[in-house]
């Protein structure tokens, strides 16, 4: 059956962020045949069964009739993966996007924003489970790499002082509970992936005088991983200053400190925001004379204070400003110039490429949720850069058993 057909029958929709029974039904129909479908079949058999009950559908609910499946969505993983991945803090999917173009194969997804859910489900065909907090390490499958865009929470970091006199552990990993970071850690403990790739701001080296990263980086040294980061800047792959923190780590027992990693070279590309612009936008992104003028008053005032805040008129011949999550409120971090009229905000689908996104991604939500959705995204062909460098490592023989462990 075509994925799409199976979508329509049981009414696959996402409504509400924890959606763990149809997160199992698409993760098994994803992996009923890569050796790890026991972390999903029975759970899914039970929603199945369930779903048929509320549907009233006649036939008998045997999961394995639904099987093979012609996945019909934009991005279907690859026939033949190179190597298994999780996609944590999964957002809509750029770094699937990245990995699955390396030949990589998803087995497990988190993405606790249920519109986010929506637009992963439609361009992928599997429902991400949700809030990474309420997950078992021990419900997540083996894998070789593991990926995350993990939010920054502020670190309380406990005095390991009174922590001793108490007679109480006092490991780096102790210390970051109650941050979401913890959850990254505490699984990455007990799966030991390869590979970890983590993004987030670039302002997470300088957060709370260096302390916050030290207790990233320590912590990350004592579960075993030699670490690797740097902070990159998409510009050089899409026309967008955008720099992001990446923390590459190696696990030390499988590497034997020996993994001869290196960043991306910057490429020379001369990129310009004119090029993914569409000719013809709609009427709608232009602003009004009212929301024009609050802009320019706005910066004036500020200017006048000796701030630098106001919008960003964009080069069109240049790359633009960071694309940020706030850009649905209206738009001023990039403005579209235009001729005689008001400038405008960028569409979604400009907002897309400006991301590294092919057209062929489909955007489900509205406008709101996609100006939030992509601007919390990662520059997908950077990072698919990133991971291109980590390919080369498996490639030196040291990664040599991946390929047995997918079939079976």
């Amino acid at each position: 059956m075509k994925y799409t057909e199976i979508r329509k029958k049981l009414k696959i929709e996402i409504t509400k962020p924890e959606q763990n029974g149809l997160a199992f039904l698409t993760h098994y129909f994803h992996n009923n045949i890569n050796g790890i479908s026991q972390y999903f079949k029975k759970p899914a058999a039970k929603y199945l069964t369930q779903l048929h009950e509320e549907l009233s559908i006649a036939e008998e609910p045997l999961i394995q009739s639904y099987l093979p499946i012609i996945w019909d969505v934009p991005f279907p993983s690859p026939t033949k993966p190179k190597f298994k991945f999780i996609d944590l803090f999964a957002g809509i999917g750029g770094f699937r996007l990245a990995f699955q173009n390396l030949g990589g194969k998803c087995v497990f997804t988190s993405e606790y924003n249920y519109f986010s859910q929506k637009t992963y489900e439609a361009n992928f065909g599997e429902v991400p489970f949700g809030d990474i907090t309420k997950i078992s390490e021990n419900d997540i499958p083996e894998h070789d790499l593991l990926i995350a865009g993990f939010p920054c929470q502020p670190f309380s970091i406990a005095g390991v002082s009174k922590k001793i006199s108490l007679g109480k552990a006092h490991g780096f990993l102790d210390e970051t509970q109650g941050t979401l970071f913890f959850d990254l850690a505490r699984i990455i403990k007990a799966k030991k992936p390869k590979v970890f790739l983590l993004e987030n701001v670039k302002n997470l080296v300088s957060h709370d005088k260096q302390k916050t990263f030290a207790l990233i980086s320590n912590t990350l040294k004592e579960l075993g991983y030699n670490i690797h980061y740097q902070v990159l800047d998409g510009k050089y792959y899409v026309p967008q200053h955008r720099e992001r923190i990446v923390i590459i780590g190696f696990l030390q027992e499988h590497f034997n400190n020996n993994e001869n990693f290196t960043f991306p070279k910057t490429p020379e590309n001369a990129l310009k925001l004119i090029d993914i612009l569409d000719p013809n936008p709609e009427e709608k992104y232009t602003l009004t004379d009212n929301l024009w003028n609050y802009l320019q008053n706005y910066a004036i005032r500020h200017k006048e204070k000796g701030n630098g805040f106001g919008f960003g008129l964009t080069d069109l011949e240049s790359y633009s400003r960071t694309l940020s999550a706030r850009y649905y409120k209206d738009g001023s971090e990039i403005l579209i110039p235009q001729k005689d009229k008001n400038p405008r905000r960028l569409t979604p689908r400009e907002c897309a490429r400006l991301q590294g996104y092919p057209d062929k991604f489909i955007i489900p939500v509205s406008d709101n949720q996609a100006y939030r959705q992509f601007g919390n995204s990662v520059v997908v062909p950077l990072m698919q850069a990133v991971g291109e460098q980590i390919i080369k490592v498996f490639a030196n023989g040291i990664f040599s058993t991946i390929s047995n462990t997918i079939s079976k």
